[in-house]
């Protein structure tokens, strides 16, 4: 029987390697098409918390999608890592200077109001491959699943290129699933887990 955090790793690899692959303008035009589709998400007109990630190696720009919502007049979050490595959710103040945290990702300041997930209304996730399903490969560090492991109210979006989709992305029982993927091209309902996961 194959082991599933090994061909997690060979397909990581796999599609880190496609999404480095796309040219400036094809990242660009991608996250620009994406926030088109997020604004036809279920709920989206209601939501007012919303967190996001600050992208980094090839992931899908944020950058149009936190310009948009803040014109839509929704509260932006950040992930914040705690010292037990599970996230909370801090305000992002447009005009706030972010801090390094110790794995030098950019968070607000300890004085920013922090939230759990459970008080947010959708959560947008960063992700290295995903599925139809609504399995999510990410970067193996395990911080949103364990973050998000219960969480019932936000809706969980992905964002991704296209070239990260696969047919199956292997799951293990500590993976949460998300509700949709929005891509440059489409908004992608997940249809819950595949018959052989149930």
């Amino acid at each position: 029987m194959s082991d599933p955090s090994e061909n997690k790793a060979r397909l990581r690899e796999a599609l880190r390697r496609q999404r480095r692959a796309l040219s400036d303008a094809e990242q660009q035009a991608a996250a620009e098409a994406a926030v088109d589709h997020v604004g036809t998400l279920p709920h989206w007109q209601q939501a007012e918390r919303v967190a996001l990630y600050l992208s980094a190696d090839s992931e899908l720009d944020t950058g149009p999608l936190s310009t948009f919502s803040r014109t839509q007049g929704k509260s932006l979050y950040l992930p914040v890592i705690r010292e037990d490595d599970s996230l909370e959710f801090a305000l992002w103040a447009s005009d706030e200077s972010l801090v390094v945290n110790r794995y030098g990702i950019p968070e607000p300041p300890p004085a920013a109001a922090r939230h759990s997930a459970n008080e947010l209304d959708i959560i947008f996730l960063p992700l290295v491959g995903w599925d139809e399903f609504g399995n999510r490969l990410g970067m193996g560090g395990g911080f949103y699943d364990r973050s998000l492991a219960g969480v019932r109210q936000p809706l969980l979006v992905g964002l991704a290129h296209d070239c990260q989709r696969a047919e199956r992305v292997p799951r293990e029982a500590w993976d949460i699933s998300m509700d949709f993927v929005a891509t440059g091209s489409t908004l992608v309902r997940c249809q819950g887990a595949s018959p052989e996961d149930r």
